[in-house]
């Protein structure tokens, strides 16, 4: 395990801190797409068009180049930014958080690249939640099978909603086939991702996170699969297959 200084991490009560130091510990390779976080760069474009779909069907948004300039967007657990950019170029009005340090460094340096002007901080939902934020959109994205505890940092994510907001999260099955693919496949046979990145016992099953959200007062949908064709090397969305990584949205 990478270590960090305790500086390098916001504390909250969800946080895990191994978690957060292991992924501290890659964060230089964050806008690499041959490495480390290469799934992630795969599987971007679909999250977006999920994350698209979702909030201009809830908002009833015409889908429009800046769809999103009317609405104040939160990205938790954001790493090196890879779907804050895109969410900053489609109009949000974005605050991106991490509970790491170095994590906020590269993606405030990349978007200072870029030439985008993103609201990144290093601090926690409960911090944010305890500071009296809220937001119309929470994007959750490969965050919750990460946290220490998922009631309180649900708890906290509906506190950060404004009334009548969305929040959307993707996340991965707890199945054979997600051990076989995620862990398996993609941490020790592929080797796409650093062996450790996820433990299968902290990962939900689409019933498990639609019970967890009801008890911390959202209304969750029918979870979306994020299908994988090996073949082509792409994700799409899928309304049947949610055996390995899923997605869904919870109404404020």
């Amino acid at each position: 395990m990478t270590n960090v200084h305790p500086e390098q991490i916001a504390t909250g009560s969800t946080v895990d801190a191994d978690e957060v130091a292991f992924f501290a510990g890659i964060a230089d390779s964050w806008w690499d797409p041959k490495g480390p976080f290469k799934p992630l760069h795969q599987l971007n474009p679909t999250r977006l068009a999920y994350i698209r779909q979702e909030v201009c069907r809830h908002f009833d948004l015409k889908d429009t180049l800046r769809p999103y300039e009317t609405l104040r967007f939160l990205d938790i657990g954001c790493g090196g930014g890879l779907l804050s950019e895109p969410l900053k170029r489609l109009g949000a009005d974005l605050v991106s958080v991490d509970a790491s340090e170095k994590n906020i460094k590269v993606a405030s340096l990349h978007a200072e690249q870029s030439g985008l002007d993103i609201d990144y901080r290093n601090t926690t939902a409960e911090a944010l939640a305890d500071a009296g934020e809220t937001f119309d959109v929470i994007v959750n994205m490969e965050v919750i099978e990460h946290v220490a505890d998922v009631s309180a940092y649900l708890e906290a994510c509906r506190k950060l909603l404004k009334p009548g907001g969305i929040m959307l999260l993707s996340t991965i099955n707890r199945t054979s086939k997600a051990y076989l693919f995620a862990i398996i496949g993609a941490e020790v046979i592929l080797r796409w991702l650093p062996r450790g990145a996820h433990d299968w016992n902290k990962f939900l099953t689409p019933k498990e996170l639609s019970d967890a959200l009801e008890a911390a007062s959202f209304t969750p949908s029918a979870p979306t699969g994020f299908s994988f064709n090996p073949l082509g090397g792409r994700w799409s969305l899928s309304d049947r297959d949610v055996a390995v990584n899923y997605a869904m949205s919870a109404a404020g």
